[in-house]
């Protein structure tokens, strides 16, 4: 998956399966890594596709619990492991743009009526042979087709301050990456006014596999 043989001038050609994963906060294990398949990448955009019913992992909670059922008091300090499971429902869009402290998701109902692009707050992107890591950084922002916003997960932000998660410095850079993306939503500049919610996947392209060696760390990595 991702082998640099895929690449054209440092970039990955369209249809390269790779993963997308995020770090655990305030550690380096992988947490969450997603297979996608490149849309488009260069060096103003990359685009992924997570396509429905891929095999990912996702963190859990010692005792198997999904983290979003556990109460926000303790959800962010009890023991914790990871699980492999299948992405439900529709198709997700990544959009990111290099060194963009956020990536914007695109998402539909079955039907393919555009719902929203989803603004996710985390630190850039790093590339790397096999793919791209980041680390979420809990804040979100979603946008609605007429363009309107609303904040989201502030309440798990507050609760990752007062479990230290995020400290001072990293939660001013997070509120300054919030709002640089809604002044990039107030003047509807890219990717919003592309048109990929118009966009479709190539029929051809199969579901990617998850492979065992998913948390594999970088030999490499570069930005």
């Amino acid at each position: 998956m991702g082998d640099p043989a895929d690449r054209t001038a440092g970039h990955w050609a369209p249809g390269t399966q790779i993963l997308w994963r995020y770090r655990e906060n305030g550690g380096a294990r992988i947490h969450i890594a997603r297979p996608v398949t490149v849309v488009r990448d260069d060096p103003e955009l990359l685009a992924a596709w997570l396509a429905p019913g891929t095999e990912c992992v996702r963190p859990l909670l010692a005792d198997g619990t999904p983290v979003h059922r556990e109460p926000l008091g303790t959800r962010y300090t009890k023991p914790r492991t990871v699980g492999r499971g299948h992405w439900l429902g529709t198709g997700v869009l990544k959009l990111a743009r290099p060194g963009e402290p956020w990536s914007v998701w695109l998402f539909w109902d079955p039907d393919w009526r555009f719902k929203n692009w989803y603004v996710n707050l985390e630190e850039p992107l790093a590339r790397w042979a096999g793919g791209v890591d980041s680390e979420d950084h809990f804040l979100d922002i979603s946008v609605h087709p007429d363009r309107g916003l609303h904040w989201r997960d502030e309440d798990e932000f507050a609760q990752a301050r007062r479990d230290g998660l995020v400290d001072s410095a990293l939660a001013g850079r997070v509120r300054e990456a919030g709002r640089a993306a809604v002044r990039v939503i107030d003047a509807w500049g890219p990717p919003f006014a592309d048109g990929w919610e118009n966009w479709r996947p190539d029929p051809s392209w199969e579901v990617p596999s998850l492979p065992q060696d998913w948390d594999r760390t970088p030999a490499h990595v570069s930005s």
